[in-house]
Protein backbone atom coordinates (compact mmCIF):
# COMPACT_ATOMS: atom_id res chain seq x y z
CA UNK A 1 0.00 0.00 0.00
CA UNK A 2 2.85 2.37 0.91
CA UNK A 3 4.62 1.65 -2.39
CA UNK A 4 1.41 2.29 -4.35
CA UNK A 5 0.84 5.61 -2.58
CA UNK A 6 4.44 6.60 -3.28
CA UNK A 7 4.01 5.75 -6.98
CA UNK A 8 0.82 7.82 -7.18
CA UNK A 9 2.55 10.73 -5.44
CA UNK A 10 5.37 10.65 -8.01
CA UNK A 11 3.21 10.12 -11.10
CA UNK A 12 0.52 12.71 -10.35
CA UNK A 13 2.72 15.81 -10.87
CA UNK A 14 4.34 14.20 -13.93
CA UNK A 15 1.00 13.54 -15.61
CA UNK A 16 -0.27 16.98 -14.62
CA UNK A 17 2.79 18.58 -16.21
CA UNK A 18 2.41 16.33 -19.27
CA UNK A 19 -1.24 17.38 -19.67
CA UNK A 20 -0.19 21.03 -19.38
CA UNK A 21 2.43 20.46 -22.10
CA UNK A 22 -0.27 18.93 -24.29
CA UNK A 23 -2.45 21.98 -23.76
CA UNK A 24 0.46 24.25 -24.73
CA UNK A 25 1.04 22.25 -27.92
CA UNK A 26 -2.68 22.38 -28.69
CA UNK A 27 -2.84 26.13 -28.09
CA UNK A 28 0.19 26.56 -30.35
CA UNK A 29 -1.56 24.70 -33.17
CA UNK A 30 0.99 21.85 -33.26
CA UNK A 31 -0.07 18.43 -34.60
CA UNK A 32 -0.88 15.52 -32.28
CA UNK A 33 -0.56 17.83 -29.23
CA UNK A 34 -1.76 15.45 -26.53
CA UNK A 35 0.98 12.94 -27.36
CA UNK A 36 3.86 15.11 -28.59
CA UNK A 37 3.55 17.61 -25.75
CA UNK A 38 3.80 14.96 -23.00
CA UNK A 39 6.57 13.19 -24.94
CA UNK A 40 8.75 16.30 -25.03
CA UNK A 41 7.99 17.20 -21.42
CA UNK A 42 8.62 13.69 -20.09
CA UNK A 43 11.82 13.23 -22.10
CA UNK A 44 13.13 16.55 -20.78
CA UNK A 45 12.42 15.52 -17.18
CA UNK A 46 14.19 12.15 -17.50
CA UNK A 47 17.16 13.27 -19.58
CA UNK A 48 17.82 16.17 -17.21
CA UNK A 49 17.59 13.87 -14.19
CA UNK A 50 14.64 15.76 -12.73
CA UNK A 51 12.63 12.51 -12.79
CA UNK A 52 14.19 9.14 -12.00
CA UNK A 53 11.27 6.87 -11.11
CA UNK A 54 9.89 4.33 -13.56
CA UNK A 55 6.59 4.98 -15.31
CA UNK A 56 4.54 1.75 -14.95
CA UNK A 57 3.99 0.18 -18.37
CA UNK A 58 0.82 -1.73 -17.46
CA UNK A 59 -0.93 1.31 -16.03
CA UNK A 60 0.04 3.69 -18.80
CA UNK A 61 1.17 2.45 -22.20
CA UNK A 62 -0.92 -0.72 -22.27
CA UNK A 63 -4.13 1.08 -21.29
CA UNK A 64 -3.36 3.75 -23.86
CA UNK A 65 -2.71 1.11 -26.51
CA UNK A 66 -6.03 -0.64 -25.89
CA UNK A 67 -7.93 2.65 -26.04
CA UNK A 68 -6.32 3.73 -29.31
CA UNK A 69 -6.64 0.25 -30.85
CA UNK A 70 -10.34 0.01 -30.05
CA UNK A 71 -10.92 3.43 -31.59
CA UNK A 72 -8.90 2.57 -34.71
CA UNK A 73 -10.84 -0.67 -35.12
CA UNK A 74 -14.01 1.35 -35.67
CA UNK A 75 -12.63 2.50 -39.04
CA UNK A 76 -12.69 -1.07 -40.41
CA UNK A 77 -16.22 -0.82 -41.77
CA UNK A 78 -17.46 -3.39 -44.32
CA UNK A 79 -16.74 -0.89 -47.12
CA UNK A 80 -13.24 -0.12 -45.81
CA UNK A 81 -12.49 -3.82 -45.34
CA UNK A 82 -13.50 -4.61 -48.93
CA UNK A 83 -11.31 -1.75 -50.17
CA UNK A 84 -8.33 -3.11 -48.21
CA UNK A 85 -8.72 -6.51 -49.85
CA UNK A 86 -8.49 -4.85 -53.27
CA UNK A 87 -5.34 -3.00 -52.20
CA UNK A 88 -3.68 -6.10 -50.72
CA UNK A 89 -0.81 -6.25 -53.29
CA UNK A 90 0.15 -2.62 -52.63
CA UNK A 91 -0.12 -3.08 -48.85
CA UNK A 92 2.14 -6.14 -48.88
CA UNK A 93 4.56 -4.45 -51.27
CA UNK A 94 5.02 -1.41 -49.02
CA UNK A 95 5.46 -3.60 -45.95
CA UNK A 96 8.11 -5.71 -47.67
CA UNK A 97 9.90 -2.61 -49.00
CA UNK A 98 10.16 -1.12 -45.50
CA UNK A 99 11.61 -4.39 -44.19
CA UNK A 100 14.19 -4.61 -46.99
CA UNK A 101 15.25 -0.98 -46.51
CA UNK A 102 15.59 -1.49 -42.74
CA UNK A 103 17.91 -4.45 -43.40
CA UNK A 104 20.05 -2.38 -45.78
CA UNK A 105 20.33 0.48 -43.27
CA UNK A 106 21.38 -2.04 -40.59
CA UNK A 107 24.15 -3.39 -42.84
CA UNK A 108 25.44 0.11 -43.60
CA UNK A 109 25.27 1.04 -39.90
CA UNK A 110 27.30 -2.02 -38.92
CA UNK A 111 29.98 -1.37 -41.52
CA UNK A 112 30.22 2.34 -40.81
CA UNK A 113 30.53 1.99 -37.03
CA UNK A 114 32.14 -1.42 -36.55
CA UNK A 115 29.04 -2.53 -34.64
CA UNK A 116 28.12 -6.20 -34.74
CA UNK A 117 25.62 -6.84 -37.51
CA UNK A 118 23.28 -8.63 -35.09
CA UNK A 119 23.22 -5.56 -32.82
CA UNK A 120 22.77 -3.20 -35.78
CA UNK A 121 19.88 -5.30 -37.08
CA UNK A 122 18.02 -5.55 -33.76
CA UNK A 123 18.62 -1.81 -33.20
CA UNK A 124 17.36 -0.74 -36.63
CA UNK A 125 14.57 -3.09 -37.66
CA UNK A 126 11.13 -1.64 -36.82
CA UNK A 127 9.84 -3.35 -33.70
CA UNK A 128 9.01 -2.31 -30.16
CA UNK A 129 11.85 -1.32 -27.79
CA UNK A 130 10.75 -4.02 -25.34
CA UNK A 131 10.80 -6.78 -27.98
CA UNK A 132 14.20 -5.61 -29.24
CA UNK A 133 15.64 -5.55 -25.71
CA UNK A 134 14.45 -9.11 -25.03
CA UNK A 135 16.08 -10.37 -28.25
CA UNK A 136 19.31 -8.52 -27.42
CA UNK A 137 19.51 -9.98 -23.91
CA UNK A 138 19.04 -13.52 -25.23
CA UNK A 139 22.01 -13.03 -27.57
CA UNK A 140 24.24 -11.42 -24.97
CA UNK A 141 23.97 -7.97 -26.56
CA UNK A 142 23.81 -4.99 -24.21
CA UNK A 143 20.09 -4.06 -24.21
CA UNK A 144 20.48 -0.35 -23.25
CA UNK A 145 21.90 0.82 -26.64
CA UNK A 146 19.26 -1.23 -28.44
CA UNK A 147 16.43 0.32 -26.40
CA UNK A 148 17.92 3.76 -27.06
CA UNK A 149 18.11 3.16 -30.82
CA UNK A 150 14.56 1.83 -31.05
CA UNK A 151 13.13 4.60 -28.87
CA UNK A 152 14.97 7.31 -30.81
CA UNK A 153 13.55 5.88 -34.05
CA UNK A 154 9.96 5.85 -32.78
CA UNK A 155 10.17 9.27 -31.14
CA UNK A 156 11.80 10.81 -34.22
CA UNK A 157 9.18 9.41 -36.57
CA UNK A 158 6.28 10.27 -34.25
CA UNK A 159 7.54 13.86 -34.16
CA UNK A 160 8.83 14.41 -37.71
CA UNK A 161 6.13 12.70 -39.80
CA UNK A 162 3.09 14.62 -38.50
CA UNK A 163 5.14 17.83 -38.42
CA UNK A 164 6.14 17.35 -42.07
CA UNK A 165 2.59 16.63 -43.21
CA UNK A 166 1.36 19.54 -41.14
CA UNK A 167 3.85 21.92 -42.80
CA UNK A 168 2.90 20.75 -46.31
CA UNK A 169 -0.89 20.47 -45.94
CA UNK A 170 -1.51 22.97 -43.16
CA UNK A 171 -3.54 22.57 -40.00
CA UNK A 172 -6.31 19.96 -40.33
CA UNK A 173 -9.88 20.95 -39.54
CA UNK A 174 -10.45 19.79 -35.95
CA UNK A 175 -13.67 21.70 -35.29
CA UNK A 176 -15.90 18.62 -35.33
CA UNK A 177 -13.62 16.46 -33.20
CA UNK A 178 -13.30 18.97 -30.41
CA UNK A 179 -16.96 18.86 -29.48
CA UNK A 180 -17.79 17.52 -26.03
CA UNK A 181 -19.33 14.07 -25.96
CA UNK A 182 -20.95 12.30 -23.06
CA UNK A 183 -20.41 8.70 -22.09
CA UNK A 184 -22.81 6.05 -23.33
CA UNK A 185 -23.40 2.31 -23.00
CA UNK A 186 -21.72 1.83 -26.36
CA UNK A 187 -18.47 3.21 -24.93
CA UNK A 188 -18.53 0.55 -22.22
CA UNK A 189 -19.14 -2.12 -24.85
CA UNK A 190 -16.18 -0.85 -26.88
CA UNK A 191 -13.95 -0.87 -23.79
CA UNK A 192 -15.07 -4.40 -22.90
CA UNK A 193 -14.27 -5.57 -26.43
CA UNK A 194 -10.79 -4.06 -26.18
CA UNK A 195 -10.03 -5.74 -22.85
CA UNK A 196 -11.41 -9.10 -24.00
CA UNK A 197 -9.42 -9.04 -27.23
CA UNK A 198 -6.23 -8.10 -25.39
CA UNK A 199 -6.67 -10.91 -22.87
CA UNK A 200 -7.32 -13.49 -25.60
CA UNK A 201 -4.21 -12.45 -27.53
CA UNK A 202 -2.18 -12.51 -24.32
CA UNK A 203 -3.37 -16.02 -23.48
CA UNK A 204 -2.38 -17.09 -26.99
CA UNK A 205 1.03 -15.45 -26.40
CA UNK A 206 0.75 -13.36 -29.53
CA UNK A 207 2.99 -10.35 -30.05
CA UNK A 208 1.81 -6.93 -28.83
CA UNK A 209 -1.50 -8.32 -27.47
CA UNK A 210 -2.77 -5.11 -25.89
CA UNK A 211 -2.86 -3.34 -29.24
CA UNK A 212 -3.44 -6.17 -31.71
CA UNK A 213 -6.01 -7.97 -29.55
CA UNK A 214 -8.05 -4.85 -28.89
CA UNK A 215 -7.82 -3.87 -32.55
CA UNK A 216 -8.88 -7.32 -33.77
CA UNK A 217 -11.94 -7.39 -31.49
CA UNK A 218 -13.05 -3.89 -32.41
CA UNK A 219 -12.34 -4.28 -36.14
CA UNK A 220 -14.12 -7.66 -36.36
CA UNK A 221 -17.21 -6.24 -34.65
CA UNK A 222 -17.25 -3.20 -36.95
CA UNK A 223 -16.59 -5.27 -40.10
CA UNK A 224 -19.75 -7.35 -39.56
CA UNK A 225 -21.83 -4.17 -39.45
CA UNK A 226 -22.16 -3.53 -35.70
CA UNK A 227 -21.80 0.20 -35.04
CA UNK A 228 -20.29 1.37 -31.76
CA UNK A 229 -19.71 5.01 -30.78
CA UNK A 230 -16.11 6.27 -30.70
CA UNK A 231 -14.63 7.27 -27.36
CA UNK A 232 -15.13 10.92 -26.33
CA UNK A 233 -12.23 13.31 -27.10
CA UNK A 234 -11.34 13.44 -23.40
CA UNK A 235 -10.70 9.69 -23.29
CA UNK A 236 -8.54 9.83 -26.41
CA UNK A 237 -6.60 12.78 -25.03
CA UNK A 238 -5.90 10.90 -21.79
CA UNK A 239 -4.76 7.85 -23.75
CA UNK A 240 -2.35 9.99 -25.78
CA UNK A 241 -1.01 11.65 -22.63
CA UNK A 242 -0.32 8.20 -21.19
CA UNK A 243 1.45 7.04 -24.36
CA UNK A 244 3.51 10.21 -24.77
CA UNK A 245 4.56 10.31 -21.12
CA UNK A 246 5.70 6.68 -21.18
CA UNK A 247 7.61 7.09 -24.45
CA UNK A 248 9.42 10.16 -23.14
CA UNK A 249 10.29 8.39 -19.86
CA UNK A 250 12.28 5.77 -21.77
CA UNK A 251 14.94 8.42 -22.48
CA UNK A 252 16.84 7.73 -19.28
CA UNK A 253 19.79 9.91 -18.38
CA UNK A 254 22.13 6.92 -18.09
CA UNK A 255 21.54 6.03 -21.73
CA UNK A 256 23.19 9.31 -22.70
CA UNK A 257 25.98 9.10 -20.13
CA UNK A 258 28.40 7.14 -22.34
CA UNK A 259 29.06 10.15 -24.54
CA UNK A 260 30.40 8.02 -27.39
CA UNK A 261 28.27 9.50 -30.15
CA UNK A 262 25.76 6.66 -29.94
CA UNK A 263 22.76 8.98 -29.92
CA UNK A 264 24.01 10.74 -33.06
CA UNK A 265 24.62 7.48 -34.92
CA UNK A 266 21.22 6.03 -34.03
CA UNK A 267 19.49 9.28 -34.94
CA UNK A 268 21.18 9.44 -38.35
CA UNK A 269 20.34 5.80 -39.14
CA UNK A 270 16.71 6.29 -38.06
CA UNK A 271 16.45 9.43 -40.18
CA UNK A 272 18.00 7.64 -43.18
CA UNK A 273 15.49 4.80 -42.85
CA UNK A 274 12.59 7.27 -42.62
CA UNK A 275 13.76 9.16 -45.71
CA UNK A 276 14.20 5.98 -47.78
CA UNK A 277 10.85 4.49 -46.78
CA UNK A 278 9.06 7.80 -47.35
CA UNK A 279 10.62 8.08 -50.81
CA UNK A 280 9.27 4.64 -51.74
CA UNK A 281 5.82 5.56 -50.38
CA UNK A 282 5.81 8.85 -52.30
CA UNK A 283 6.78 7.06 -55.51
CA UNK A 284 4.04 4.48 -55.04
CA UNK A 285 1.49 7.21 -54.30
CA UNK A 286 2.48 9.08 -57.45
CA UNK A 287 2.26 5.98 -59.64
CA UNK A 288 -1.01 4.71 -58.20
CA UNK A 289 -2.77 8.00 -57.57
CA UNK A 290 -3.11 7.40 -53.83
CA UNK A 291 -2.99 10.12 -51.16
CA UNK A 292 0.71 10.51 -50.33
CA UNK A 293 0.00 11.30 -46.69
CA UNK A 294 -1.71 7.95 -46.20
CA UNK A 295 1.08 5.89 -47.77
CA UNK A 296 3.84 7.78 -45.97
CA UNK A 297 2.12 7.17 -42.63
CA UNK A 298 1.47 3.54 -43.50
CA UNK A 299 5.04 2.82 -44.57
CA UNK A 300 6.71 4.87 -41.81
CA UNK A 301 8.86 2.57 -39.62
CA UNK A 302 7.27 3.82 -36.42
CA UNK A 303 4.91 2.24 -33.94
CA UNK A 304 1.52 1.22 -35.27
CA UNK A 305 -0.18 2.88 -32.29
CA UNK A 306 1.49 6.21 -32.94
CA UNK A 307 0.99 6.12 -36.73
CA UNK A 308 -2.69 5.21 -36.35
CA UNK A 309 -3.13 8.13 -33.97
CA UNK A 310 -1.38 10.46 -36.40
CA UNK A 311 -3.56 9.28 -39.28
CA UNK A 312 -6.70 9.85 -37.22
CA UNK A 313 -5.58 13.31 -36.18
CA UNK A 314 -4.65 14.38 -39.72
CA UNK A 315 -7.87 12.99 -41.20
CA UNK A 316 -6.23 10.44 -43.52
CA UNK A 317 -7.42 6.88 -44.20
CA UNK A 318 -6.84 5.31 -40.79
CA UNK A 319 -7.81 1.79 -41.90
CA UNK A 320 -5.30 1.76 -44.76
CA UNK A 321 -2.49 3.20 -42.61
CA UNK A 322 -3.16 0.61 -39.91
CA UNK A 323 -3.39 -2.22 -42.46
CA UNK A 324 0.05 -1.42 -43.92
CA UNK A 325 1.59 -1.15 -40.47
CA UNK A 326 0.01 -4.41 -39.30
CA UNK A 327 1.07 -6.24 -42.46
CA UNK A 328 4.69 -5.36 -41.73
CA UNK A 329 4.28 -6.50 -38.14
CA UNK A 330 2.76 -9.86 -39.05
CA UNK A 331 5.28 -10.44 -41.84
CA UNK A 332 8.43 -9.60 -39.90
CA UNK A 333 7.79 -9.60 -36.14
CA UNK A 334 7.69 -13.43 -35.80
CA UNK A 335 10.82 -13.75 -37.94
CA UNK A 336 13.05 -11.12 -36.31
CA UNK A 337 14.30 -13.39 -33.45
CA UNK A 338 15.49 -16.29 -35.65
CA UNK A 339 16.96 -13.95 -38.27
CA UNK A 340 19.01 -12.14 -35.61
CA UNK A 341 20.07 -15.48 -34.10
CA UNK A 342 21.19 -16.66 -37.54
CA UNK A 343 23.22 -13.47 -38.03
CA UNK A 344 24.71 -13.85 -34.55
CA UNK A 345 25.79 -17.46 -35.18
CA UNK A 346 27.35 -16.49 -38.49
CA UNK A 347 29.33 -13.71 -36.81
CA UNK A 348 30.39 -16.02 -33.99
CA UNK A 349 31.74 -18.63 -36.42
CA UNK A 350 33.78 -15.93 -38.15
Amino acid sequence: MKANLQTVALLTPLYAAAAAAGWVFKTGGLPLPWMLGPLVLSAGCYVSGLARFKVPVVRTRLVGQMTVAAQVGLTFTPTAFASLLELAPMIVGLAVASGVLASLVAIVLARATGMRLAQAFVSTFPTSPVEAAVIAERLGIAPAPVVLAQTVRIAMIVFLVPMSIYLVDGMPDRSATGLAQGFAIGHLALAALAVAGALVFRLLRLSNPFFLGALAASAATTAIGVQLPPFPPLVMALAQIALGTWLGSVFRRELFAAGDGRILVTSVSALALLVLVSAVALGRAHLGGYPWETLVLGAAPGGVTEMALTAKYLGTEVALVTAIQLTRIFLFMPNIPWVVRLIDRSETRR
